[in-house]
């Protein structure tokens, strides 16, 4: 019901427009657990198969108890000390608000996100100034969570910070602010925040693939912001900036160094035995430059840049190396499989590293080192 405003661990930074899921997960157990069993079928709940729709009727009822729980553990030190221990979480009093405003909200919260789609299809920004405006800027909690579901559906984050400016005639943080915009750049803030989740990079089963779709995201939800508006020195904006980009950085600069390595691995022939490929070696060689590409792409929202230049200079020419090396043995063992192999990788590894031309110029030198014999 509140899929909208849920990010994941690791959270460093709270926000009014979202709640991490393991403490929603905890505030709806509170909820179905403590305050209406009765309104709320256990069964479905642990089997998994109760739905919105059947908790829609009970739905007044569940956020009138909850209102008068909260308000009698605000009301008692010790009662809000008992539901602190309960919920097993520090945060946990700031967390069931925003659950609970969410849920509130919930109808609004689709409403968001269908917004945040239609921007995407948006031209003019006239248009897009006035839908801006039909947000509730006067109330900053509902401002909050509906910026943040709308956020998560918008392609070009851009898009939404030029037409506030434009709307507010200034890009200083202090004119957004006080125009009502503020929730905006908290939800940027916490979407570019949630990327972390999908950065996990050690180990051969790391989803690359998922890492760099996050690297992009990160990178155009910051840029949105540091390209446009206009932070005040010190704000708190600034500070969250300056720490999930290094967040973000020191989760992906140990892989990063790794690039050269695995290539390497990956590349040559075993001294020992008979010739063979090691597929994880491969696999982990492709995966590093795909990941140097797309740090590279967003090198200007990382603090990356002496470790990129000195990766991307190593890696092209290693890639170089490798190639000439596996375009000599192609001449002297014409038609051998794993060279074969090993040229295929090489030959995507330098589209990627290098360009698609480049790529198919390497494609016609092994034919006609192929062809030579």
């Amino acid at each position: 019901m509140i899929d909208p405003i849920l990010v994941d661990e690791p959270i460093h930074f709270a926000f009014a427009g979202s709640v991490v899921r393991e403490g929603a997960n905890a505030a709806w157990t509170w909820v179905t657990r403590d305050l209406c069993p009765d309104l709320i079928s256990q069964d479905g709940l642990n089997s998994g198969s109760l739905r919105a729709a059947e908790l829609e009727p009970a739905m007044p009822e569940i956020l009138l108890r909850a209102k008068k729980a909260v308000d009698a553990v605000d009301r008692d030190h010790d009662a809000m000390r008992r539901f602190r221990a309960q919920f097993g979480r520090d945060n946990a009093r700031d967390e069931l608000t925003v659950v609970l405003a969410g849920l509130r909200a919930r109808s609004l919260l689709l409403k968001a996100q269908s917004f945040g789609k239609a921007v995407n299809s948006i031209a003019e920004d006239g248009a897009l100034g006035v839908a801006l405006q039909s947000m509730p800027l006067n109330d900053a909690q509902m401002a909050a969570l509906l910026f943040h579901a709308a956020a998560g559906q918008v392609a070009n984050p851009t898009r939404l910070i030029s037409s506030v400016i434009k709307l507010t005639g200034n890009a200083r943080e202090g004119a957004i602010s006080r125009a009502g915009f503020a929730p905006l750049i908290d939800a940027y803030l916490a979407h570019a925040q949630n990327q972390l989740h999908n950065l996990q990079l050690a180990g051969p089963f790391a989803d690359i693939d998922m890492a760099c779709r996050s690297l992009d995201r990160f990178h155009r939800l910051v840029r949105a912001l540091t390209g446009y508006v206009e932070f005040e020195r010190g704000s708190r904006a600034t500070q969250i900036l300056a720490s999930i980009t290094k967040l973000v950085s020191d989760r992906v600069e140990p892989r990063l160094k790794e690039v050269v390595t695995d290539l390497n691995q990956a590349m040559r022939r075993p001294r020992e035995g008979g010739d063979r490929i090691d597929n994880d070696r491969m696999l982990a060689a492709m995966n590093g430059m795909y990941l140097l590409s797309a740090v590279r792409d967003c090198r200007d929202s990382l603090a990356l840049n002496a470790v990129l230049d000195q990766v991307w200079s190593q890696a092209g020419q290693a890639l170089e190396m490798h190639i000439q090396r596996n375009l000599d043995l192609a001449r002297q063992l014409p038609g051998d499989p794993l060279t074969g192999q090993r040229l295929d990788a090489a030959i995507k590894m330098a589209e990627v590293r290098f360009n698609s031309e480049y790529a198919e110029t390497l494609k016609r030198a092994r034919l006609a080192a192929e062809r030579r014999n």
